[in-house]
């Protein structure tokens, strides 16, 4: 038998959707608002304090505390998790609702930054103020090495030329170059710092080596200059990272000296 439906009946379609439940805290189970932009609900005001600054911002009347510090962020450059909100003399939580413990239109709150938090950013404007320090005093050097640099390749340029050069000439400048490694050894760096400082140490130590090769060169006119004479300055590394001139090692000498003794009559 073939089933039908009389003419005023009318089908009815039903649309389901998922639901949130909230707790509210005197312990009802509610379905859960969406707070925000486009949020049913009165608006208030509530007048907020920051220390000197003072904050009017208009928040949905059934909001959160959580959901306050939301808006505030905008306007005071604090993360929700780096405020802290006071009314009538006591903290108050994320969950708490405004109208539940009395906020009302034109209420005042106050807010202050979060201890541990201001605690966090001291110390790293600290330590940004330190590596901003340490990159000027690097700079300071590598701008004498620039100066010590040009000398360099003026006094190579003079010796390619054939010009006898005096050995004090090398050994003055190799020492104005020590002096700036010297200068970087002290300088505490961390972070971008600490790579620029260590891209003058080499610099300082291609130059210082540059100079030996040429002070070798130097005292040997006579020799054939299509053989190339290669020094190379051992280098010792201090726990700053900045390089230095290690002692040479002595050659043990190969010569045997014996006492042979002859008994005369």
């Amino acid at each position: 038998m073939k089933s039908s439906t009389s003419k005023g009946t009318e089908t009815r379609e039903f649309n389901y959707r998922e639901i949130d439940w909230e707790l509210r805290p005197g312990g009802m189970l509610v379905q859960k608002r969406d707070v925000g932009v486009g949020s049913s609900g009165p608006m208030i005001k509530i007048k907020v304090s920051h220390g000197s600054c003072h904050y009017d911002t208009d928040v949905p009347a059934q909001s959160t505390f959580g959901d306050l510090k939301k808006v505030l962020a905008n306007e005071t450059g604090l993360e929700p998790q780096e405020q802290r909100l006071l009314f009538r003399g006591k903290e108050r939580e994320n969950d708490e609702y405004l109208h539940m413990v009395g906020v009302k239109d034109m209420s005042k709150v106050i807010l202050f930054e979060d201890p541990a938090s201001k605690e966090r950013k001291l110390e790293e404007m600290k330590r940004n103020q330190g590596t901003f320090e340490a990159c000027e005093a690097v700079a300071r050097v590598r701008a004498e090495v620039d100066k010590l640099c040009e000398k360099v390749v003026a006094l190579e340029t003079t010796f390619c030329s054939g010009t006898a050069i005096a050995d004090k000439e090398f050994v003055v400048l190799t020492e104005l170059l020590m002096i700036q490694l010297l200068k970087l050894d002290s300088i505490e760096a961390n972070g971008e710092a600490k790579v620029q400082r260590r891209i003058e140490v080499r610099r300082i130590q291609s130059f210082v080596d540059t100079l030996d090769n040429l002070k070798v060169r130097n005292s040997n006119p006579f020799s054939n200059s299509s053989s190339a004479v290669s020094v190379t300055t051992k280098w010792e590394t201090f726990a700053s990272g900045v390089g230095s001139l290690s002692a040479p090692v002595p050659i043990q000498s190969a010569t045997k000296v014996t006492q042979d003794w002859e008994l005369f009559d």
